[in-house]
């Protein structure tokens, strides 16, 4: 184990052109970039060293004034901390995805932590929908600034800007930020495209006029802007929750990160460079994160492999106060800043690398149907289980009720998957289905039902996945 955040594999050797292995000391060059966007890692050849001058002009700059970051936590360890934010705009070519009235808004905010060695990385997803302390931000650039209040985290780059967005989150996780990517609608469908798609599952057909999605269920693979809809679906698959959006976001780029690193696009300078070209085309990034800066990371982060990037979404819960609004649950949320911030491993905090045997939560799929009389009650048992990392892919009422039992059914190829669910509920029993295919489990809510086990602290809040993860697999 190194001193990192994550355990990683040995770092394999450069390798030898003249042996035939391929070098990567240009491995991930692009990564503070993509992966600070899409959590993607790539490697381009000494081939690409001609086109530099080309891809640097690409990029776009904004500067952030550091008195306008206000009081700043310490830089504590030489990790790497950079902010991504996906921007809504609807300027420009992306007017067709609805009309807004003043602004944009971050509809995805995740901090990327890479560790000191540059041989793993870590990133953490904000929901767009927590409540929190924002601080003030001034006026500037025609935008109204930001008065300290608690409300939604993605007000502060609506009223602020990316300087206000990049304040809020060191105030709120006391971790510094040493640079920002910036990515509209318009360059992820760029970059999907360029190469040539990202695979996903879909459970059940999806059909979501508001985020320009129409699918078929089963394996099939995205390009622009189906992958877009996807990634932005919400409404109409599985509660409808901000929380269930960022698992699937989660889990396409896991499947980017390792298209981006797959033969196929290491091994084509063509689609190699397209992607490279609409990568640095899609982002807006602070003035110090130039091309030179990335291509230094790159020579320091030799061996980086698809198992060293890790997803993680800060520990919360649905508010008490504000229906639809979501609060970080504490210590939990504390523990995993300061993780990050000092860049420790602290014994029995359950950061792992996700190479472990069982599924993971993510991974495991349930409907939820209610077998009572108490009106909302799905939706809530929907909550918590997406709380606790599952995937909820529906929430219905049973066709019986009352139902006497809470139950829990599954095929015989989701037997594995039963006694995870079981362990997370107070009261259950499992019931088999004969002549079903399928890794999904039913659970019925029951007249007996007693809800869910305490969690310990830091167990499930602190468990993501990595990049290796498939959600097209049954393990």
């Amino acid at each position: 184990m190194n001193g990192g955040l994550v355990d990683v594999r040995p770092v394999q050797p450069a390798g030898d052109p003249a042996t035939g292995r391929r070098k990567r000391w240009w491995t991930s060059w692009l990564w503070c970039l993509v992966a600070a966007v899409a959590g993607v890692a790539v490697a381009a050849s000494a081939t690409l060293i001609g086109a530099y001058t080309k891809l640097s002009g690409n990029i776009k700059h904004v500067t952030v004034d550091a008195k306008d970051l206000g009081t700043r936590p310490a830089k504590v360890s030489k990790a790497l901390n950079i902010l991504m934010v996906g921007s809504d705009t609807r300027a420009g070519a992306n007017v067709k995805y609805g009309h807004r009235e003043y602004g944009e808004r971050t509809d995805t905010i995740i901090l990327a932590h890479i560790s000191p060695s540059r041989d793993n990385a870590l990133l953490i997803s904000f929901p767009r929908d927590s409540l929190v302390q924002l601080p003030s931000c001034p006026a500037k650039n025609g935008l109204t600034g930001q008065r300290a209040h608690i409300g939604m985290i993605n007000e502060s780059f609506n009223f602020g800007g990316i300087g206000c967005t990049w304040k809020t989150i060191e105030s709120l996780t006391g971790i510094r930020i040493d640079h920002f990517v910036k990515v509209d609608f318009t360059g992820f469908k760029s970059m999907v495209n360029a190469l040539g798609g990202v695979e996903i599952c879909v459970p059940k057909p999806i059909d979501d006029t508001k985020a320009l999605l129409h699918l078929p269920a089963g394996r099939q693979t995205l390009k622009g802007e189906q992958a877009l809809g996807y990634v932005r679906v919400r409404y109409s698959i599985g509660d409808g929750s901000d929380i269930g959006r960022i698992q699937r976001q989660q889990m396409f780029l896991a499947s980017m990160v390792k298209k981006a690193m797959s033969g196929a696009t290491l091994t084509d300078p063509a689609k190699l460079f397209g992607f490279l070209d609409a990568a640095t085309k899609s982002v807006t990034t602070d003035p110090e994160l130039t091309l030179g800066v990335m291509k230094d990371l790159a020579t320091s982060a030799q061996g980086l492999a698809a198992g060293d990037i890790h997803f993680i979404t800060t520990p919360w819960r649905y508010s008490l106060t504000q229906p639809g609004r979501v609060e970080w649950v504490q210590p939990q949320a504390r523990q995993l800043f300061r993780l990050v911030a000092t860049d420790t491993k602290v014994k029995g905090s359950a950061i792992k690398t996700g190479r472990e045997a069982k599924v993971p939560k993510a991974k495991i799929e349930i409907s939820v149907q209610n077998g009572t009389a108490r009106a909302g009650l799905g939706a809530q048992v929907a909550a918590a289980l997406e709380q606790r990392g599952y995937n909820v892919v529906k929430v219905g009422d049973a066709k019986v009720k009352p139902y006497p039992k809470t139950t829990i059914k599954y095929a015989a190829d989701g037997q594995s998957r039963v006694p995870t669910l079981a362990g997370d509920l107070v009261l259950s029993r499992n019931a088999m289905v004969a002549d079903v295919t399928t890794t999904r489990l039913v659970l019925v809510i029951g007249a007996d039902w007693k809800g869910l086990k305490p969690a310990p602290v830091s167990d499930e809040e602190l468990k993501g996945i990595d990049a290796t993860q498939d959600s097209c697999s049954d393990a």
